[in-house]
């Protein structure tokens, strides 16, 4: 069994964050990247129209916040291939836009890039390591059916859909299986059991466990 790999959940939406998950040693750091007025932005929450964003219980005007961009992350990364780009929709164009600026920036690095909607990955060539992510069981029926076809690099899923049974599958067509969301002992347990090959976590602490243990 290889070692569980240890991946730093939202901490590159922020240069800060994104530091201190790479100085902690996590083998992946995720960014969400969205497309807003032909810029790609790196941000969690939702647009609510061009002057809005949501998460949960928060709204924000975008006037009160200063958003980073895809080039502020790959600045601090500086070089350092360990990023998971999480590409949101629905503009398809994101996809694309972001694949010009890693080929112009990071030509030769193993970036590894995330999306619910598959389509985008069709934009990414090797070095790039492409996931395919599922988080409802429509969407994981179709993504079992997809990998039988077409194997990829890896999967991202829910916690909650996964199985042995489904992981000892999944895992006949990729190479890691990464589950979300790992913030708690128990989560972490019940990943481990189900034989799951990364997890993804906001809890650096809890990686740092993952790290320690291997």
């Amino acid at each position: 069994m290889p070692p569980l790999l240890a991946i730093a959940h939202r901490a590159g939406n922020d240069v800060a964050g994104l530091r201190a998950a790479l100085d902690a040693g996590v083998d992946l750091v995720e960014a969400d990247v969205h497309l807003f007025r032909g810029a790609l932005e790196i941000r969690h929450r939702k647009a609510l129209g061009p002057h809005l964003l949501w998460d949960k219980w928060e709204l924000v005007r975008r006037r009160t916040i200063v958003l980073p961009e895809l080039s502020d992350v790959l600045d601090a990364a500086a070089g350092d291939p360990r990023l998971m780009l999480d590409l949101k929709g629905p503009a398809a164009a994101v996809a694309p836009q972001a694949a010009a600026l890693l080929r112009g920036r990071m030509p030769e690095a193993a970036v590894t890039v995330c999306t619910k909607h598959w389509r985008m990955l069709d934009s990414f060539e090797p070095p790039v390591r492409r996931v395919l992510s599922a988080s409802n069981r429509p969407a994981l029926g179709r993504l079992l059916r997809r990998l039988r076809r077409q194997p990829e690099y890896g999967v991202s899923i829910r916690l909650g859909l996964l199985t042995p049974p489904v992981v000892a599958e999944l895992r006949r067509y990729v190479d890691q299986v990464m589950v979300w969301p790992v913030d708690t002992q128990a989560a972490l347990s019940h990943a481990r059991a189900l034989g799951v090959t990364a997890v993804i976590s906001k809890d650096l602490a809890l990686l740092g466990e993952v790290l320690r243990s291997r």
